[in-house]
């Protein structure tokens, strides 16, 4: 690393986009992501969509 960076000619939220949507990564357990892996193919299901659908019945019960 340099001991010093030249900022004068930045620009303040230059890569800033309102709006922006971002996806969020989720990190599972390596034993519940199998156990869903195995649900989802057996429900011939996406594994991504049995999450959000067993998150959504959890949130919905809070």
């Amino acid at each position: 690393m340099k001991k010093q960076y030249d900022f004068s000619k930045a620009e303040r939220g230059r890569f800033y986009r309102p709006g922006a949507r971002f996806n969020l990564p989720v990190y599972l357990d390596p034993d519940v992501q199998a156990r869903l892996a195995s649900a989802a193919q057996k429900r011939g299901e996406e594994l991504g969509s049995l999450v959000n659908r067993l998150l959504k019945h959890e949130i919905e019960l809070q």
